[in-house]
C-alpha cells in the first residue's frame, strides 16, 4: 500500500460498516491521514472513543468532519487537501428508500455528483464510488437510484482530465453482519429465543465479507481506469441456507418462520449484467467493465458494430451457491460473529 503513503484519505459515509474496515486496514500503516465524512455526530462521537483507546499512538491521524453529501459546501469544506476518496455515504435500505424514493435520489444520485463535483474542484486524484448488485437491473428504488449513480460516475469521467482525476466504481452483493443486514438480525433472534424470520427461503444472495469489500475498493484504486465498474466474483447462498447456517454455529433450535417478500425484493441479484457482458474483462478474481466513452455521434455505429464477448450474465442464481458448511465457514471469518459466538458459549 505504498500509494497511501504521506497521503490523506476521505471517506464519505465513514461511520459505517465500511469505513471502520478501512480504518482497522489503514490506520496503522504510513498513510498520512484518514478523514471521516457523515451527518452523524452521535456515531462519530462514538467511533473517536474507540478508535482513540484501540490506536492511541496513530490517532491522530483520525479526522472527523461533520456534513452531508447533499450539500456541496460541506463536502468541498473536507475535500481541500485530500488525495483519495471512497464513497461509501448512501441510503442502503431498500424498503425506507420505496417508501421515500426522493430522498434515496438526493443522497444516492445527486449527493454523489456534489462528491465528484468537489472531489474534481479540489483536485483529489483518485475517487472511489461503492455501488450494489441491486444496480444491476433495479426493480426497487434503491436500486435505481444506485444505477443512476453509476450514470453519473460514468458521465463524469468522460469530462473531466482522468490525469488531473480518476473516477471509479466498485458493485457488490450482501456484506455479512454489515449494519442494518440479516446476519446480526438471526443472532439477535437466536439470542432472544425468537424465530428466525426468513422473507422467501429460495431467495439468492451474493455474499462477502467486508475485508473482502475493502480488497475489492483496493483493487479498484490500484487497477482501475477513470469510467471503470469493478464486479468480484462472489459466492452465493439462498437465504435459507444462511439462516441454517447460523443456528449450526450457535447449536440454536429456533424455529424457521417465512414472512414473506417486503417492499422491492428480487428473488436474485445480478452483479454483471447481459449487456455489460459485451465488453467486460475476466481478470480472475474479479470483473472490469470499462466505461462506453462512445460520444454522441451515433451515425458511424449503423455502418460499424461492436464486436461482443461471450460472457454471460453473473447472477447469484449462475454463481457458485455454497452450502451450509461453506457458508458457517465464511461467517467464521467475520469478528462480530465470532465475537457473538464467543459471548454465546460463556453465557
Amino acid at each position: 500500500m505504498n500509494q497511501f503513503k504521506d497521503k490523506t484519505l476521505l471517506i464519505t459515509g465513514g461511520t459505517g460498516s465500511f469505513g471502520n474496515a478501512v480504518l482497522n486496514r489503514f490506520l496503522e500503516t504510513d498513510i498520512k491521514e484518514i478523514r471521516v465524512f457523515s451527518r452523524d455526530e452521535l456515531k462519530q462521537d462514538n467511533m473517536r472513543h474507540v478508535y482513540q483507546a484501540k490506536y492511541p499512538s496513530v490517532f491522530h491521524k483520525l479526522k472527523f468532519y461533520i456534513g452531508d453529501v447533499r450539500d456541496i459546501n460541506s463536502i468541498k469544506n473536507a475535500m481541500y487537501g485530500v488525495d483519495y476518496v471512497y464513497h461509501a455515504a448512501a441510503l442502503k435500505q431498500v424498503p425506507s428508500c420505496e417508501f421515500f424514493p426522493i430522498e434515496a435520489v438526493k443522497t444516492n444520485v445527486l449527493g454523489t455528483e456534489n462528491v465528484l463535483t468537489a472531489a474534481i474542484e479540489c483536485g483529489v486524484k483518485r475517487v472511489v464510488c461503492l455501488s450494489t448488485d441491486k444496480a444491476a437491473y433495479p426493480v426497487n428504488a434503491m436500486g435505481t437510484s444506485k444505477a443512476m449513480m453509476e450514470k453519473v460516475i460514468v458521465a463524469k469521467s468522460r469530462t473531466v482530465d482522468s490525469e488531473k482525476t480518476s473516477i471509479m466504481c466498485t458493485r457488490y452483493g450482501n456484506v455479512l453482519a454489515s449494519r442494518g443486514s440479516v446476519v446480526p438480525l438471526f443472532i439477535n433472534q437466536i439470542k432472544e429465543g425468537n424465530p428466525l424470520t426468513l422473507t422467501e427461503p429460495s431467495m439468492t444472495r451474493f455474499v462477502m465479507t467486508l475485508e473482502e469489500a475493502v480488497d475489492l475498493v483496493l483493487f479498484a484504486f490500484e487497477n482501475g481506469e477513470s469510467g471503470d465498474i469493478f464486479v468480484q466474483k462472489a459466492p452465493a447462498c439462498t437465504i435459507e441456507i444462511l439462516a441454517k447456517a447460523v443456528k449450526e454455529l450457535f447449536h440454536a433450535d429456533n424455529e424457521i418462520k417465512v414472512i414473506g417478500i417486503r417492499h422491492g425484493e428480487k428473488m436474485y441479484e445480478t452483479l454483471l449484467t447481459d449487456e455489460e457482458c459485451a465488453n467486460a474483462i475476466d481478470l480472475g478474481n474479479f470483473y472490469q467493465v470499462p466505461a462506453d466513452k462512445r460520444d454522441l455521434n451515433y451515425d458511424k455505429y449503423f455502418y460499424e458494430g461492436i464486436e461482443k464477448n461471450r460472457l454471460t450474465q453473473f447472477n447469484s442464481n449462475n454463481a457458485k451457491l455454497m452450502d451450509i458448511e461453506e457458508v458457517k465457514n465464511k461467517l467464521l471469518e467475520v469478528k462480530l460473529v465470532r465475537e457473538e459466538l464467543s459471548g454465546w458459549r460463556n453465557r
